[in-house]
């Protein structure tokens, strides 16, 4: 699977990694909804962290379809509150 992490690059992720990037995803669903900011860094550094150490870099000229696009990692609580609604980046 390919991620993208918005003003960084993309990274093939292996497939078993879903149910795992999925979780990351709803927990900072669930502290965006409740405003805990606290829970809400450390679910998406976690999210960041797990593409960046499990997942291989693409070369720059290496473009291919993302299946998950996550924003960049200096990301506010207050942006995420306009991504990370609902299912959030993922489906579930």
């Amino acid at each position: 699977m390919i991620v993208r992490i918005a003003t960084e690059g993309q990274y093939e992720v292996p497939d078993s990694l879903y149910e795992e990037l999925n979780a990351l995803d709803n927990r900072a669903v669930e502290a965006v909804e409740a405003s805990d900011e606290e829970l809400f860094y450390s679910s998406f550094r976690e999210l960041i962290e797990l593409v960046r150490s499990r997942g291989k870099p693409l070369a720059g000229d290496d473009l291919h379809e993302s299946a998950l696009i996550l924003p960049p990692a200096d990301l506010t609580l207050a942006e995420a509150g306009q991504q990370f609604t609902g299912d959030g980046l993922l489906p579930d």
